[in-house]
C-alpha cells in the first residue's frame, strides 16, 4: 500500500455524503462500537491486561505530558483566550512524532508520518488554539490506525479504552486547563460538554452491569466522589461540576436531561447513536476529519466530486476556512468565533468574588440561561 499524508476532504455536502457511504466511515463507526462492547462493565481500577504494544502507546503519552510540563503557558495579559504557549507545545509534539512512533513495537516505517498526523491533531488545533469532538476523534483515528497496522488487535481493546483512552482524556484536561483551550465551537461537544463526547460513551458502557448506580446518581455529591475512581462519566462529571459556576441543570442541561434515563444501557445506546449522528454525520465536524491511505477519501465514481460540489448553495466558507451549512441552525455558529475558555472565566470570577453557583457567567456551551435555553441543540432520543 501506497502511504499518504492525511488531508481534510469534505467540504460540502456532496462529499459528506461520500463519507458516509464509505469503508472509512463504516471502520470508524464500527472501531467505536468495539471499543464501547469492550468496556461493558469495567472499572477503571480493574486489574485488565496490558500488553507490551499498549504499553508503549502509554509510553509515548506519559512522553507528551511530559512535553506539557516543560511547556508552561506564557504571561498572556488579561486575555481569556487560548495561550500562546500551547504553539510551542504542539510543535515540540510534532517535531518529536518520528521518534516517538518509532518507539511502538511492531509499527510499520512508512506509515509513522501519516500517524503523526492524527497523532498531532489530537492535542488540539495549533492555528486557533482550541480543542472540540473533532481531536478527540483523531486520537481514536490514531489508535484504529494502529490497530489496523497490527500493533494491536481486538484483545487489546479493553486496554486501549480504560488505561489509553482515559490516560489521553488526563493529558487532554491538563492542555485545557493550562492552556485555557478554547472550545471547538460555541455548543460545545454538541451540546454535552465544551470539549469531549466519547467519555460519555465509554464512561456509560462501564456502569451497563451495575446492580445499584443509576444514571439519576451524578447529583449526588457522595456517589460522584466515591465512584469516581472507577468509572470515566462519574469522574467526568465531577470534574465538570468542579469548573463550572451554577448547576448542572444550567452549564450541562443535556447531561442533566439524559440523567433522567432510566437505564445506563439506554444512556449507552442514545449516546452511540448521538456520537454517530451528530460528531461523524454533521458537515460542520465531519469537514475536519482527515483522509489518508489507511482511512481513505471514497472516489467519487460518477463525477469529480471537486466539480460536482463547487457550487453547493447550502455551503459556505468563512474567514476563517470553516464551513458553515444553512438549514442547520444547531451549528450555524459552531466554528471560527472565538469562545474564551472556561477556566479563564472561572479564575476571573474567582478574581472578583463571584460565589460558585451564583449564575454570573454564562457557561460556554451555548445553552445557559443567556438566552439559549436548553433546546438550543437538537436532541437525539435516548429510549
Amino acid at each position: 500500500m501506497t502511504t499518504a499524508l492525511p488531508t481534510k476532504r469534505i467540504v460540502s455536502r456532496h462529499h459528506l455524503e461520500l463519507w458516509l457511504e464509505s469503508d472509512a466511515h463504516r471502520q470508524v463507526q464500527h472501531f467505536v462500537d468495539h471499543l464501547n462492547s469492550a468496556t461493558v462493565g469495567v472499572k477503571l481500577s480493574d486489574d485488565i491486561h496490558v500488553g507490551a504494544n499498549v504499553q508503549a502507546i502509554l509510553d509515548v503519552l506519559d512522553d507528551v505530558k511530559q512535553i506539557y510540563h516543560d511547556t508552561p503557558p506564557v504571561d498572556n495579559g488579561k486575555s481569556r483566550f487560548g495561550n500562546p504557549a500551547f504553539r510551542t507545545f504542539y510543535d515540540k509534539v510534532a517535531q518529536r512524532s518520528q521518534e516517538l512512533h518509532r518507539r511502538i513495537p511492531n509499527l510499520d516505517e512508512r506509515y509513522v508520518a501519516e500517524l503523526g498526523v492524527y497523532f498531532c491533531e489530537s492535542w488540539g488545533n495549533r492555528t486557533r488554539v482550541d480543542y472540540g469532538s473533532g481531536m478527540e476523534l483523531n486520537f481514536l483515528c490514531w489508535l484504529l490506525c494502529l490497530e489496523k497496522l497490527g500493533v494491536t488487535d481486538e484483545k487489546d481493546r479493553t486496554a486501549l479504552v480504560i488505561k489509553v483512552f482515559w490516560q489521553y482524556m488526563q493529558i487532554a484536561r491538563l492542555l485545557q486547563t493550562g492552556y485555557w483551550l478554547e472550545p471547538a465551537g460555541s455548543h460545545g461537544a454538541q451540546g454535552l460538554d465544551d470539549y469531549h463526547f466519547a467519555v460519555f460513551i465509554f464512561g456509560s458502557a462501564q456502569l451497563k452491569t451495575h446492580k445499584h448506580l443509576r444514571p439519576k446518581c451524578i447529583h449526588d455529591d457522595e456517589i460522584l466522589e466515591e465512584f469516581s475512581k472507577d468509572y470515566m462519566y462519574l469522574a467526568y462529571i465531577r470534574y465538570i461540576n468542579s469548573i463550572k459556576t451554577a448547576s448542572l441543570r444550567w452549564h450541562s442541561p443535556m447531561l442533566d436531561d439524559i440523567s433522567g434515563v432510566k437505564t445506563w444501557d439506554k444512556v449507552n445506546s442514545g449516546m452511540l447513536k448521538m456520537y454517530h449522528a451528530e460528531v461523524l454525520g454533521k458537515l460542520p465536524v465531519a469537514q475536519h476529519f482527515y483522509f489518508g491511505s489507511l482511512l481513505p477519501f471514497p472516489v467519487d465514481a460518477d463525477a469529480d466530486s471537486e466539480a460536482a460540489s463547487a457550487e453547493d448553495p447550502d455551503v459556505h466558507v468563512d474567514e476563517h476556512g470553516h464551513l458553515h451549512v444553512r438549514g442547520e441552525a444547531q451549528f450555524e455558529d459552531c466554528c471560527g468565533i472565538k469562545v474564551p475558555a472556561i477556566f479563564a472565566a472561572s479564575q476571573e470570577a474567582h478574581q472578583k468574588g463571584v460565589a460558585a453557583g451564583g449564575g454570573a457567567l454564562r457557561p460556554l456551551g451555548g445553552l445557559a440561561a443567556a438566552g439559549g435555553g436548553s433546546g438550543a441543540v437538537r436532541r437525539i432520543p435516548f429510549d
